[in-house]
């Protein structure tokens, strides 16, 4: 049929199947499951397999190393610096004994150094291959780092078995080559060995309370000789086999089958078959993976999508103290800068101003680690990042706390480096305060990077590169990583993952991918870097991996994704707060902390005042820049995201109490010396008379009761004595100012209605003062009433004031967390009590209720009405005619329970689906009911001073002095006092406890009634203080301490007035070399302010200092614009207006520069 004619031999195929080696049909998860133990460290076929082959000599032979140890005196706990002495003293002190592998080390938390004697190294490797050199080994199942014998640190150490295992040191080729003439045979180094590890010595699970007894065994000090080629074929098959589970489709198939290859080629024992096994490799992996220049190749498809940054999350405190995070970031930072000159694609980033310093003060030796540093910083390796002290907390730090996180932090990076960063970067904080887009801005930066959120337990967060706007409308540009953490492992599942969770990949489909190890420290490893060079050559070879690229910064990725989105504008907005659904607790966990951070914000908040003020008053007064910047770094250490929140071990917040007890006492002396050149004294004299000394920026008048070391001293025609010997007067102040003590009868005139207390029934108490009547049932305030208005504010038939303690067991962070199902379980309320009276008016009428919680813990509590007052706000009528009397809560608590909860709880009669909750300079509006699950999530939350539930017309609020978690659920407000979990601190908040809350019932809405102030001055009480008699004197005191203050802009707080940060004296005083910026003829002043209530206002600043020119700066105290100011005379007063407008929740800094 015109065909060729048939040739049964013209085909190979066999006409039968007799083949030696039979088929099988693919059985997928035998074969991904045969590739593991090709490169599995440990098991039974570990000397049959790759591992087998990876090194070609090793020893610990004395005729190569010598090992001597020095166990530095451990000094025990509370002394932690003392037991980790620096090199320099360690060679001082050390008396060196031989020392042995297998030999155990401790107890916990204690040093040993180790000198290592090296011998006849050239005789190992006499004629050394290309890429063969010399390794050190050594595992002390703790933490190191090595040093060379001049003191010079070289890298770090972490022993053990975990993923962030690093115990190889390489050592340089002249100590071992013959060719590199050695000028001696012998060579010595040392080693740093720290009895804990990565994560401290937990006693069991992760987050248990440290063991203190734990020693370490010294399993490994070998000198060693790598295969270079069987370590890159491991890498090689480690992709490949990565490939083969995650890729899927054909590409993963072609990974099964080559890694199957890789296996048919090894022979055990034979160097020769390693090349071979590498050529199969390369038919995956492309030629270039042995080299960075595989980030310049040619091949592959479409452009890279992920962007690899190195990094090292250190905690600043966590699972260890503050020493030990000292030699952390030493370890770690001298690996990273090891690895960037191996590795030239290796770009690396770390953050936190105070890790940068505390390297500065170790290692600041000439030539030393500090230096190499410095010059890796320079070269564009090693980047700093974030622009604050330290990652913060930014639920509870004040506003101002805020401020200088931003401003130490930056002003550090800038001084040291030459540099400011561009990104705030929290990748491990639990949740983000609605005003950090403004104070980032108004910092200089625009990026923000975190991952947190993808923590999440309730709802899943929508987006992964966005516009974040805070609540005055400011924005930044927000990306959270993917990958979905800050310490990936550099797998194939890490790329993958960077697109296949990308949330909005349709307006850019980009991410940074950051790797290495973190949270205890360590950073990228070698074989990370080496990882991602594969992960590159698939990309380019066979495709379906999403690209890698590197060398390029986090600044220079987050322009790269401005300008593809068109400046933001294609990218979704999140407005007001990112609420992180997990670690609610931390806004009660560790009480004490929290009060020590709270006290001590206000402490230097006035120390600022009166130091700035008395520099005018007296030109040879130096104002204490210096230690009042050492204060303030100490607060925002504290503030750190596991130490402010309660989620470290004791050792932590024994710490903090430290630092917070220090910031108290320095900061109690610079007020004195202060107050000592401004003519205030503690103590009483012919000259002097009692005053009030008020720091806030409006007048108040308030009952005080005079502290019992003035009351010995104190004139008795100036005090009205109570029941019990306390002594009170009625006072009334100034803006910022000063006003004398007047005689009882003058202070009678003030009194509008005296306050009075009586027993009705047995057990029932009536407190009343002619405009609200409170009753008290057994201990329980079960209705507080408005007289005038005839308007009763607790619920029917609730009890407010009553504390309720709930079971508090979390699904696993015991610090961190409370579940939504504690609303739920058991609770118990304290209704068991015992009431007297201890204070019958006129002044303030006072209850005592004592209630037992168990057979250890009790609660006493103080409630107490003060009289009406003429002055008072609420008497304002013209512009506060909407507050009330506010009922006061005094707390002691002996606190000894385990997993429990307490509150206490307000049910009320008011109605509204919000409550607002202060924040830092601003307010947050939350959802009172659980309509969907993102409402629901926020059954804890955070606020400041006060919390807030109105309705059209009236409210409730409750302040605060010490205390951040809050919840509102329908109509009743609970605010939490105390939790009691057990890890990772055993002892969490046991013991005695003192705090202050209040009810403050006020009709008409939150600005009406002056919320705001009434929490400023809740937690800053009026100051009794002798001021001088003499007229003259006391004039000019009182005429300086009021020289600054607002004009209308009743919603406008002035926040803080201190000195400017670049004038020649301060400068001078805080150590600093004057730059040409710093001002030589004049002092300047800076004020911050804040709208406070959400509405745009017209602001006018006045003042009486002599002011020669007046600057918006940022919180850089970079000048943004000249501001015009005009200078005025009344009263025979010469005044001068600075006049601006400010938009809701607006946060402006001005920079008064005065004649002098």
């Amino acid at each position: 049929m015109g065909g060729e004619r048939f040739n049964p031999s013209s085909s190979a195929y066999p006409t039968h199947s007799f083949g030696p080696n039979p088929s099988f049909p693919k059985i997928h998860n035998l074969d991904i499951d045969h590739l593991r133990a090709f490169t599995a460290n440990g098991g039974q076929f570990e000397d049959c397999n790759l591992p087998a082959m990876m090194y070609d000599f090793r020893s610990d032979d004395e005729k190569y190393i010598q090992l001597e140890v020095w166990s530095a005196p451990f000094v025990g706990v509370g002394r932690e610096r003392e037991s980790r002495p620096s090199f320099d003293e360690a060679m001082k002190r050390a008396e060196w004994r031989n020392a042995r592998k297998g030999e155990r080390f401790g107890p916990s938390w204690s040093t040993h150094w180790f000198r290592i004697t090296l011998r006849n190294l050239d005789q190992i490797l006499p004629h050394p291959a290309a890429d063969q050199h010399l390794e050190l080994h050594f595992d002390c199942e703790g933490e190191g780092a090595v040093y060379t014998p001049e003191g010079l640190m070289l890298q770090g150490l972490t022993g053990g078995g975990g993923g962030d295992r690093r115990v190889e040191f390489i050592l340089p080729e002249a100590w071992w080559s013959s060719s590199s003439s050695p000028t001696s045979t012998e060579r010595i180094i040392y080693i740093e060995a720290a009895m804990n590890g990565m994560f401290g010595v937990p006693c069991g699970d992760q987050i248990s309370p440290p063991d203190p007894n734990r020693y370490f065994e010294l399993r490994t000090a070998d000198i060693v000789v790598p295969n270079m080629t069987a370590w890159r074929l491991f890498w090689d098959y480690t992709i490949i086999a990565d490939c083969a589970r995650e890729l899927g489709g054909w590409e993963g198939e072609k990974a099964l089958g080559v890694a199957t290859k890789i296996l048919g080629a090894f022979r055990r024992g034979e160097r020769g078959c390693l090349e071979e096994c590498r050529d199969v490799a390369r038919v995956f992996l492309g030629r270039r993976v042995d080299g960075a220049e595989v980030y310049r190749g040619e091949g592959g498809e479409g452009e890279s999508l992920v962007f690899g940054i190195g990094h090292c999350h250190i905690d600043t405190a966590w699972l260890w103290p503050f020493a030990e995070t000292r030699r952390k970031i030493a370890r770690s930072w001298s690996t990273q800068i090891d690895l960037i000159k191996r590795y030239p694609e290796h770009r690396f980033t770390a953050s936190s101003a105070q890790q940068y310093a505390w390297l500065k003060e170790d290692h600041s030796t000439p030539g030393g680690l500090y230096h190499h540093l410095r010059e890796t910083i320079h070269s564009g390796a090693f980047t700093p990042i974030g622009g604050t002290w330290v990652e913060c907390d930014t639920n509870m730090p004040s506003g101002e706390s805020l401020c200088r996180q931003f401003l130490l932090g930056q002003r550090f990076f800038e001084r040291e480096f030459g540099i400011r960063c561009r990104v705030f970067w929290l990748p491990d904080t639990f949740g983000y305060s609605s005003q950090l887009p403004q104070l980032c801005r108004l910092s200089g930066m625009k990026y923000f990077f975190t991952q947190k959120l993808s923590w999440n337990n309730i709802n899943k967060f929508v987006y992964t590169s966005f516009n974040w706007v805070g609540i005055d409308g400011s924005q930044i540009l927000c990306h959270m990583t993917p990958s979905e953490t800050y310490n990936a492992q550099a797998h194939v599942g890490d790329l993958i993952r960077s697109v296949t969770q990308h949330k909005n990949k349709g307006e850019d489909p980009s991410s940074l991918l950051v790797f290495g190890n973190g949270d205890g420290g360590g950073g990228p490893l070698a074989q990370m870097l080496e990882k991602l060079r594969r992960c590159r050559g698939v990309s380019d070879t066979v495709g379906r991996l999403p690209r890698v690229s590197m060398g390029g910064s986090v600044d220079q990725f987050y322009e790269r994704l401005e300008e593809r989105t068109e400046e933001g504008k294609t990218l979704p907005n999140w407005v007001g707060e990112l609420y992180f659904e997990l670690h609610r607790g931390t806004y009660t966990s560790q009480a004490k902390t929290k009060k020590g951070n709270r006290l001590s914000e206000f402490l230097m908040r006035d120390v600022e005042f009166f130091a700035s003020l008395a520099t005018i008053y007296d030109a040879k007064y130096e104002y204490p820049k210096k230690e009042i910047d050492e204060c303030w770094q100490m607060i925002c250490l504290c503030q750190f995201h596991d130490v402010l929140p309660g989620s470290a071990i004791e050792m932590v917040f024994d710490d903090a109490a430290t630092f917070h007890a220090q910031i108290w006492d320095r900061g109690q002396r610079m007020l004195a010396s202060a107050f000592k050149v401004l003519g205030i004294s503690s103590h009483p004299s012919k000259h002097t008379a009692l005053a009030g000394v008020s720091t806030v920026a409006w007048p108040r008048t308030e009952v005080v009761e005079v502290e019992e070391k003035l009351a010995a001293g104190v004139d008795k025609s100036v005090v009205f004595e109570q029941q019990g010997g306390k002594k009170y007067v009625v006072l009334s102040t100034e803006s910022t100012g000063v006003s004398r003590v007047e005689k009882k009868e003058v202070q009678q005139k003030g009194i509008t209605k005296e306050v009075t207390v009586e027993e009705v029934e047995k057990g029932i108490f009536v407190l009343e003062n002619g405009v609200i009547r409170v009753r008290v049932e057994n201990g329980h305030v079960t209705s507080l009433y408005d007289v005038e208005l005839d308007r009763e504010i607790v619920a029917k038939n609730g009890k407010a004031g009553r504390y309720v303690i709930y079971d508090d067991q979390p699904l696993y962070w015991d610090a961190w967390d409370v579940e939504v199902y504690h609303l739920t379980g058991p609770r118990t309320y304290l209704d068991e009590c015992t009431t007297t009276i201890v204070g019958e008016g006129p002044l303030r009428a006072s209850l005592l209720v004592e209630s037992k919680i168990s057979e250890h813990s009790w609660i006493k509590t103080t409630i107490s009405l003060d009289a009406v007052l003429s002055g008072a706000d609420y008497a304002h009528k013209t512009t506060f005619e909407k507050a009330l009397p506010m009922l006061n809560f005094d707390v002691e608590v002996e606190w000894q329970e385990s997993r429990k909860f307490l509150k206490v709880e307000f049910p009320t009669d008011i109605l509204c689906d919000t409550a607002s909750y202060e924040t830092q300079f601003g307010i947050n509006k939350r959802p009172t009911h659980f309509n969907t699950s993102w409402d629901a999530a926020k059954f804890e939350v955070v606020c400041h001073k006060w919390a807030d539930l109105s309705e059209h017309g009236y409210g409730l609020s409750i302040l605060n002095d010490s205390k951040y978690g809050f919840a509102t659920h329908g109509s009743t407000m609970r605010l939490s006092l105390l939790r009691s979990p057990k890890a990772p601190d055993a002892h969490a908040d046991m013991g005695r406890h003192h705090f202050r809350y209040a009810m403050l019932p006020h009709r008409g809405n939150i600005s009406q009634a002056a919320v705001v102030r009434a929490g400023y001055n809740f937690n800053n009480p009026l100051r009794l203080r002798y001021v001088p008699v003499q007229d003259e004197k006391f004039d000019g005191l009182r005429d300086l301490l009021k020289s600054i203050w607002i004009e209308g802009a009743d919603n406008v707080v002035l926040d803080t007035i201190k000195r400017a940060e670049d004038g020649a004296d301060v400068v001078i005083a805080a150590g600093h070399r004057p730059t040409t910026s710093s001002g030589t003829k004049t002092k300047s002043i800076v004020v911050r302010l804040y709208e406070a209530y959400g509405g745009k206002t017209k602001v006018k600043v006045m003042t009486t200092l002599p002011v020669v020119r007046a600057t918006e700066v940022n919180i850089l105290e970079d000048e943004l614009s000249v501001v015009d100011h005009k200078r005025g005379r009344k009263d025979h007063v010469t005044s001068v207006a600075v006049d601006f407008t400010m938009g809701a929740f607006e946060v402006k800094t001005l920079k008064l520069e005065l004649s002098w």
